[in-house]
């Protein structure tokens, strides 16, 4: 390429690529600070960043329901800390356990909120200007579309061909106007045409779906400052007090202050929960749950409900589900003297579907030394061959106990916090229990055994009514329930139904242009139809072919006369 093709051609620009000289270096402008910033805030206002990050988010939120999360399930986080001590400290260091605390997910929270924003504001007024504005006019050569159809129509003699051509064009304004057009009339010369156009709610729709999405995120965002996430476990005939002190873990929102909890009292009256009967499919497998409990509000009205699976129970503005279920042995501990030491039920964690169960206890006080208890609680006790113990069903039909004692410190004294479930038995010495001469302790409901070295007494209270028989109701049951407070709930639903609104009238309305030009010529009249959409329309065709035959009829009021029909027919002159 040379210069001198440039100075033959006078439409080519001087600086145009041919015109520059192999080893000359093209001249690029210079963006400079704040055309780099305006650059970066196009890119980010983008539709495709904005979808990007949509996905990006999406993304981001699955380690949340692969790892335990802190606000949800803080029992589960120290499990998993107990489990992988060496991965727990990575992970936490990434944030897997705060994923939606988390910085990397508030950066992308808000880009994508920044990126919505600026995308849908100048879509807004672009619409807007577009919804004031006329139809296009109607362009020279309808037969350069696709979808065109042309008929001729004889005017009888001594008829006015202006006159018919006029009147075809009010009668097609009057048609697509019936039909939810706008239209606007463009008439030059011996033409009459009408231009129409409407789903003008397609681009509504795709407006109210990002609006959508960003409601949701503020909802979201603005609503978990004022939002709160509780943990409780209680046992059959215990009281919980919504108050901050009575939680066993929660998880609240920066807004909310110490008074915000809404004052009310549960009572956990029976826990009912049906099994399976052995020897049916599915033998041995719980089949429904009821926490049966009683409310009492703050201004002393009392009523009763029920917790179930799936199916929460409101108090208060809270929503109270249920999590998990377990046993709850009455251990007593008595020292030598004989005064109680400890008394209270323990609940016990579920390690299997037949509901064998591990638990703690904790004597800090009244023995020479502090003493812990480990055990396990079979509520239907079978004996393996090798001599341990399992449970082989998880309902009541032969609880068995037994515990494993240590002694020393129990290392709670120095400020460090310990979980209720667990024993820290480094510092201890093992006084029964494999690797010592005095086996495990075993008791069933209504036992007493000694403690080692005449340290005293420990039993297993037998909870059943006065005069009862069976042991449906030895042992005392406990619920883990989840109280969670959250009253953007109904925004974010309501957002999402606007999402769901907006995106169906995006994808299901049509954007078309229609058009009928009427020309008057000797002795007749050429009526020309024809469409364009905006998109994918599969209809459009079928759409112009039924203009066609609806204004012939309202021409004639009777079958379309046509002379000639052309389909698709273009004009290339």
């Amino acid at each position: 390429m040379s210069n001198s093709r440039s100075d033959n051609d006078p439409l080519r620009p001087s600086d145009h690529i041919d015109s520059v000289a192999d080893d000359a270096e093209v001249a690029q402008p210079k963006l400079g600070f704040v055309g780099w910033l305006r650059w970066g805030w196009r890119q980010l206002t983008s539709m495709r960043v904005a979808l990007i990050l949509l996905l990006i988010l999406a993304i981001a939120a699955i380690p949340g329901s692969i790892f335990p999360q802190r606000m949800a399930d803080p029992n589960g986080v120290t499990q998993f800390k107990t489990d992988n001590p060496d991965l727990y400290p990575v992970l936490d260091a990434m944030s897997m356990f705060d994923v939606y605390l988390s910085p990397w997910f508030s950066a992308i929270y808000l880009l994508l909120f920044i990126s919505l924003v600026g995308c849908i504001i100048p879509r807004i007024k672009h619409h807007a200007k577009a919804l004031r504005a006329q139809p296009p006019r109607t362009p020279a050569r309808l037969a350069r579309l696709d979808d065109h159809i042309v008929t001729q129509r004889v005017v009888a003699d001594g008829g006015d061909a202006d006159a018919e051509a006029a009147a075809a064009a009010d009668a097609a304004q009057k048609q697509l106007k019936a039909l939810g057009y706008r239209v606007a009339r463009y008439d030059r010369g011996r033409t009459w045409s009408v231009s129409a156009e409407r789903g003008y709610w397609r681009e509504t729709g795709n407006l109210l779906f990002h609006i959508a999405l960003v409601g949701v995120l503020i909802t979201v965002g603005i609503g978990g400052g004022f939002s709160y996430t509780g943990q409780k476990v209680v046992v059959e005939g215990t009281t919980f007090v919504n108050s901050l002190l009575d939680y066993s873990s929660i998880n609240r929102g920066r807004f909310v202050s110490d008074e915000a909890l809404q004052p009310y009292a549960m009572t956990l009256d029976s826990f009912d929960v049906t099994y399976v009967p052995l020897g049916e499919a599915g033998g041995g497998q719980a089949a429904n749950f009821s926490a049966n409990v009683s409310v009492r509000d703050v201004d002393g009205s009392e009523w009763d409900g029920s917790v179930k699976v799936n199916h929460p129970l409101r108090v208060g503005g809270d929503q109270i589900y249920l999590l998990g279920n377990g046993y709850a042995p009455t251990i007593t501990v008595r020292n030598a003297e004989g005064d109680i030491v400890y008394s209270q039920p323990v609940e016990f964690l579920p390690q299997d579907n037949n509901m064998t169960s591990l638990g703690v206890v904790k004597v800090t006080d009244g023995m020479p030394e502090q003493l812990g208890l480990t055990g396990f609680f079979y509520p239907t006790a079978a004996q393996l061959d090798s001599g341990a113990y399992t449970s082989v069903f998880g309902d009541l039909y032969g609880p068995l106990l037994t515990l494993d004692v240590y002694e020393g410190d129990l290392g709670i004294n120095d400020g460090t916090p310990r979980s209720v479930y667990t024993l820290d038995t480094g510092e201890l010495d093992k006084l029964t229990g494999r690797g010592t001469d005095v086996e495990s302790i075993e008791l069933e409901p209504g036992e007493t055994a000694d403690l080692p070295g005449g340290r005293g007494t420990v039993t297993f209270e037998d909870a059943s009514p006065a005069g009862a028989t069976d042991l449906s109701q030895s042992v005392k049951r406990y619920v883990s329930l989840q109280i969670h407070h959250d009253n953007s709930a109904g925004w974010v639903l309501a957002f999402a139904l606007l999402a769901l609104g907006g995106l169906g009238l995006a994808l299901f309305v049509p954007r078309r242009r229609m058009w009928v030009k009427a020309t008057a010529e000797d002795g007749g009249i050429r009526l020309e139809y024809a469409g364009l959409a905006r998109g994918e329309d599969p209809t459009l065709s079928a759409a112009v072919s039924d203009l066609a035959q609806g204004h012939e009829r309202l021409l004639d009021g009777v079958a379309p006369r046509r002379d000639t029909s052309v389909k698709g027919e273009h004009d290339n002159g």
